[in-house]
């Protein structure tokens, strides 16, 4: 493995102690049982061999604590190899193919369409199809304004370019707090980590309550965030209307659109995927499903989202002004399986950094979500779903890494016998 300058400062090592307060089980402090045991290795020993088995050790702990601070820690730094920790099996890696290049062609929702009488219903099949045919659109016409999606953009770069102490002011493992810095999916469970820093914010889409967690953000990305959110969630509450009248033939504002409209959540994470020096071994974020009602995802210039369609990885384009959206694990279960929350993940490549806005929007998190009533039938169409809530999505996540589609197929319900 060579890593340019592994060496942490003093200081970089009181940075990523205080950044990993909270963490009993950080990367860069061994919980105790395992410092014991690699003590106990010690007997026996010569004083030579003693010492060299202690400086590996102490070694290889250091090179653990480098990249827990980050993908763009270390790319700064000016690796020309792969640091071990972010190798992943052969058998999760990125094929390297012919047909590597192949995009993925995405159904387009045009709301200026949809805003028209006259071809609402036509939008309505479409946008229908996608989620059962695609689990993902893409949606454009959508009316927020290039200066509140590039000014986003924008202060997510400028976020990412700043030192590492000032990011490592909001760097924990509490996947509760308000404001959340990170790397790789989730760094506290992963195996093998991934090509990825983050920044999650908390959006309260209440007015109120918005008010309480923005000023906790941090300042440089403040006031577009803020902006991108409000534009983010009302954009969501039409998509939201049309699925629903899509789904089930609810008229506008009517069920779970006029709950959303007074109560529901929203969390931002803005990702950073620097250039990899060596992309084919790794990924930016693995195979997953999102838990929520609608993931809508804005992107740069730069591609990386694929998406898993009839068994192949495809890559999506990015479309200028648009919104790539995906259903989430919750759609699933309250169309009780008709629209799909389907694998996605993130490659990288060794040549641009690539930035994206991802917004999670759901019912809020002390509602539970099951099946539509009207989407069940206890004798043809009986529920494929257990209700869920946002403690329960917690608690599975705090004991499980939570790829692929791992906690919504813990929420699965067998099907009667046919006997």
């Amino acid at each position: 493995m060579a890593i340019v300058d592994l060496a942490s400062s003093a200081e970089d090592r009181l940075l990523l102690h205080e950044a990993s307060v909270g963490n009993k089980r950080s990367v860069a402090e061994p919980p105790e049982e395992e410092s014991a045991a690699a003590a106990s290795t010690m007997v026996g020993y010569g004083k030579h061999e003693g010492a060299a088995a202690e400086s590996d050790r102490s070694r290889r702990e250091e090179q653990e604590a480098y990249c827990v601070k980050g993908v763009r820690h270390l790319s700064d730094s000016g690796i020309t190899r792969l640091p071990h920790s972010y190798v992943m099996p052969p058998s999760d890696r990125p094929l390297m193919t012919d047909d590597d290049g192949d995009h993925l062609r995405l159904p387009v929702i045009d709301l200026a369409r949809l805003r028209d009488p006259g071809q609402r219903a036509a939008v309505l099949q479409t946008l229908d199809a996608a989620c059962r045919d695609y689990g993902f659109f893409q949606v454009v016409n959508h009316g927020v304004g290039r200066e509140v999606s590039g000014g986003v953009l924008d202060a997510a770069r400028r976020f990412f370019e700043l030192p590492f102490a000032e990011r490592a002011r909001y760097m924990t493992s509490d996947v509760r707090t308000t404001v959340r810095y990170g790397t790789s999916f989730n760094q506290a469970k992963d195996a093998v980590l991934c090509w990825r820093d983050f920044l999650k914010l908390v959006c309260q889409p209440n007015h109120h309550r918005r008010q309480e967690v923005v000023p906790e953000w941090p300042a440089g990305v403040r006031d577009a965030a803020s902006r991108y959110a409000m534009a983010n969630h009302a954009l969501f509450l039409e998509l939201m209307d049309a699925l629903l009248q899509a789904l089930l033939g609810i008229s506008s504002g009517g069920g779970l659109v006029g709950e959303l409209a007074s109560a529901s959540s929203q969390m931002m994470t803005i990702n950073c995927y620097p250039a990899c020096p060596e992309p084919e071994l790794t990924l930016g974020m693995p195979p997953h499903s999102d838990y929520g009602l609608l993931t809508l995802l804005l992107q740069d210039h730069v591609e990386g989202l694929q998406v898993m369609h009839r068994g192949r990885w495809l890559t999506v384009q990015p479309a200028p002004g648009s919104f790539a959206v995906n259903v989430g694990d919750h759609l699933e279960i309250y169309s009780n399986g008709r629209y799909k929350s389907v694998l996605h993940r993130v490659r990288v490549n060794s040549t641009r950094p690539r930035i994206s806005v991802a917004s999670f929007h759901s019912v809020p998190a002390e509602r539970t979500i099951g099946p539509a009533p009207e989407l069940v039938d206890g004798d043809h169409n009986p529920p494929r779903y257990m209700d869920t809530d946002f403690a329960t999505f917690l608690a599975y996540i705090a004991t499980a890494e939570g790829k692929h589609k791992t906690f919504l197929q813990s929420r699965k319900l067998p099907l009667p016998s046919s006997s």
